[in-house]
């Protein structure tokens, strides 16, 4: 019989060598999970992620940009603007959900979208809100500033991916995005209804569409940055800078075509109806772009499309035909 060596006899005698690990297997096997149910957790979580990523989050995401939305219900002697800015605010919080600031558990929150596009609904809104407090609720004379139009302004510029909790922010739980926006709603609907009843101020001036002319310019640049980014015709901020401003156009637009109705009397009297019609136009094909893929091609010698470009298109000639309305208007 052949003698053991030392160090396998040390090992023996610790419970080492073959046997030891057929009882760790063993031992593993009478674990209350053991390989066969670390594997179906495995499964589970892998299932459970396609399922919420890849049906659940595709089912969430929604560009909703029907041409045709207008307020439900606007109040008698009302504005009509300002009834559709706060069923614009309804519409994208309440109904089909606030999606820039999900957190990474959602199912919308691998799809990036609609998040950009409710984006730039709201930013046209919040810019709305302020040109109302800053131009239309107030009378030439006078700097009074309408309380109810400074709180909503103030909830509405509010950025609009923050969750209840951001911890890079604080540990502690915070006030959502959609929580400020719903105040510049009830903001919004207080005023109008104050309008209605003759407590508030609604001036038609001309000032206000040069202010949403210039902030239309300045996405402008936005998109000639945008353009210069990403490899070949594909880019990522392309993509998202495409959605912000397809929302921001189909805000104004909504905005724009209802502010329209208050101002009716306004653009028969200075015979606006062809160019303000003109302006709207631009908007609505501007917001109804849908390409099944962005693309970014070279302007001036790519075979393929630019998106950005024909998106800036739009853009470009509704202020143009917006600084022809207010040039007349101003007279």
């Amino acid at each position: 019989m052949a003698l053991l060596s030392t160090d396998t006899a040390k090992t023996m005698a610790k419970g080492g060598g073959p046997a030891s690990g057929t009882r760790a297997r063993s031992l593993l096997g009478r674990l209350p999970l053991g390989r066969k149910g670390l594997k179906l957790i495995g499964l589970a979580v892998v299932s459970a992620g396609v399922l919420n990523y890849g049906v659940f989050g595709p089912l969430a995401h929604q560009i909703d940009n029907d041409p045709g939305f207008r307020a439900a219900a606007v109040p008698e002697n009302g504005s009509v603007a300002v009834a559709t800015a706060a069923a614009l605010i309804d519409r994208e919080v309440n109904i089909n959900g606030w999606t820039p600031n999900d957190p990474v558990i959602a199912p919308s929150a691998v799809l990036d979208n609609m998040p950009n596009f409710q984006a730039g609904v709201m930013k046209s809104v919040g810019r709305f809100s302020f040109e109302l407090l800053d131009q239309i609720a107030r009378t030439r004379n006078s700097s009074s500033a309408d309380p109810d139009l400074e709180r909503a302004t103030g909830f509405l510029q509010f950025p609009p991916d923050i969750w209840i909790w951001e911890p890079d922010r604080s540990l502690l739980p915070t006030v959502s995005s959609e929580s400020q926006y719903r105040q510049g709603l009830a903001a919004l609907t207080r005023y109008n209804d104050r309008l209605a009843r003759g407590e508030a101020v609604f001036e038609r001036r001309a000032d206000t569409l040069a202010r949403i002319s210039a902030d239309l310019g300045s996405q402008t640049a936005q998109l000639e940055r945008a353009q210069r980014t990403g490899w070949w015709i594909f880019s990522r901020t392309a993509d998202d800078a495409f959605y912000q401003n397809k929302g921001m156009l189909y805000g104004y637009y909504v905005l724009l075509a209802a502010l329209g109705e208050d101002f009716a009397p306004v653009i028969r009297e200075r015979s606006l109806g062809l160019v303000w019609g003109q302006a709207l136009e631009s908007l609505r094909k501007g917001s109804q772009l849908q390409p099944a893929v962005i693309l970014n091609g070279d302007r001036d010698r790519s075979i393929f499309a630019n998106h950005l470009a024909l998106q800036g298109f739009y853009m470009k000639r509704a202020i143009l035909q917006l600084e022809e309305a207010v040039s007349v208007l101003a007279v």
